[in-house]
């Protein structure tokens, strides 16, 4: 640990990861509860940041507050809440081939763009992978084609898997991602974590400054390196140990980071 009790204790606010952190599948992470209790018990500002690209910001809060986790809407950020702005911001009002679930297709229209089906890929200006349940052949082949003749390749995330309880997990978003990079031979523009505009969207909701605040989170690609990256206090939770050094703080369970807080 690089950074004292002492130090944490004086933070006015955390930003918490919910996938792997907060819970995993249906089941509170053992001691997230009473972290997050403990926080607002002592009055510091409280977000929860995801890159779950297939729900938006009212869907994550609802079960929160299912798991006994009080949170308000605004509390919580996904990718899908700046999809449409960063769309339009780039690329202007565009037609969008969507890859991924129906909450990815409503955030591109809540932006004010235009769907392609799936059978039109040709017509894409702008191609969003999301973690799609229903991927198929057909639809890499639309998004690859489409990516190769010239359209914008975007992802709210490059998550490789998404963890469940009892250890297991679902393909990510990540997955999906590089299947149709490696056909069509291009990158992606990524919006959700490790890139800015989520973790500093978090700290404008919260009123704070980078070096008030810290996030944690489970993923060193994802949370800590991109805590770092705007400023803030990286925390990283790693049951099972991690990388040192990268992270100004790592703890193997939320009883340990309660402790560090008390």
């Amino acid at each position: 640990m690089t950074m004292s009790r002492r130090e944490l204790r004086a933070l006015r606010g955390f930003v918490f990861d919910l996938d792997g952190c907060v819970w995993t599948g249906d089941i509170l992470v053992p001691g997230a509860a009473e972290v997050l209790a403990l926080l607002r018990q002592q009055g510091r500002r409280v977000s929860f940041l995801t890159n779950n690209s297939r729900a938006r910001s009212a869907t994550m809060q609802a079960k929160l507050e299912r798991l006994g986790v009080e949170a308000a809407v605004e509390d919580v950020l996904t990718p899908l809440e700046i999809l449409g702005e960063v769309i339009a911001t780039r690329w202007g009002i565009s037609r969008v081939l969507a890859i991924g679930g129906p909450e990815l297709e409503a955030a591109v229209l809540d932006g004010g763009h235009t769907l392609v089906p799936v059978d039109r890929y040709g017509e894409a200006t702008v191609v969003v992978v999301g973690n799609d349940f229903a991927f198929s052949y057909e639809r890499l082949t639309a998004a690859s084609r489409a990516i190769a003749a010239g359209a914008a390749f975007v992802t709210p995330n490059l998550d490789p898997r998404l963890p469940l309880e009892g250890g297991d997990f679902l393909p990510g978003c990540g997955a999906v991602v590089e299947a149709v990079a490696a056909a069509s031979g291009a990158r992606p523009v990524v919006i959700g974590k490790p890139e800015p505009p989520l973790f500093e969207l978090a700290l404008g909701r919260m009123d704070l400054r980078a070096e008030e605040a810290a996030m944690v989170g489970d993923s060193v690609d994802s949370d800590i390196r991109g805590a770092r990256r705007v400023g803030m206090t990286a925390i990283l939770f790693a049951p099972d140990g991690g990388l040192d050094g990268v992270a100004h703080v790592m703890v193997k369970s939320m009883a340990q980071l309660k402790r560090l807080l008390q």
